[in-house]
């Protein structure tokens, strides 16, 4: 998909994160040469610098991969930025293009107007329905409690819980975007095309 959308503001401050990173790493190559010039706390530095230009990067695709389906997505990112604040866990899938019956078990339908309200309320802990994965299509919450597809690939992480495993399950499947919010440390990531990708809930 041609990820080339209307955030030009956020394509072009990603591009200036990313120069600079290369003048730093230049400027580090440049030192190497003065063996008593230790740049070991450069290289924690750029990779802190690395992390956020991936984060950034992140939110830049997933909204341009979110854009075209939905005309929702200012409400789904308001959503998991109070869920990840708050530590609520969540499995958020946006139906793209291929259909999704018959790779989830069904939970129950709702057929409501998406706000991140709703959303939120959804995932509340202690809410029937919080269990299992929220399904949207277009601008309507279709479902909830539906039960995805686990990942069978090993992917060496073994730290990774279901709700990650079930994004990735459906995403090596179909063209679906699953967001998944974690319950133990509140970060959100994506999942397409079979990979997670983490992204940044701040600001």
């Amino acid at each position: 998909m041609n990820a080339d959308c209307d955030f030009s503001p956020m394509k072009l401050a990603i591009k200036e994160d990313i120069r600079r990173m290369i003048t730093e790493l230049q400027n580090n190559l440049a030192a190497m040469d003065d063996e008593n010039n230790c740049l070991l706390g450069n290289f924690e530095k750029i990779k802190g610098h690395f992390t956020r230009i991936q984060m950034a990067a992140a939110n830049f695709y997933l909204n341009c991969y979110l854009s075209p389906f939905t005309d929702k997505y200012p409400e789904i990112s308001i959503c998991v930025q109070n869920m990840s604040h708050r530590r609520h866990g969540g499995l958020i899938v946006i139906q793209r293009e291929d259909p999704l019956d018959t790779l989830i078990h069904p939970g129950i339908y709702l057929r409501a107007e998406l706000t991140h309200s709703l959303l939120e309320s959804i995932f509340f802990p202690g809410n029937p329905l919080h269990d299992g994965a929220v399904m949207v299509y277009r601008d309507q919450i279709v479902s909830a409690a539906n039960i995805l597809p686990l990942s069978g690939r090993d992917t060496g992480d073994q730290k990774m819980g279901t709700r990650h495993r079930s994004a990735l399950g459906l995403t090596e499947r179909s063209d679906a975007l699953v967001l998944v919010v974690s319950e133990e440390t509140g970060r959100v990531s994506f999942a397409f095309n079979g990979h997670l990708y983490p992204i940044n809930t701040l600001g």
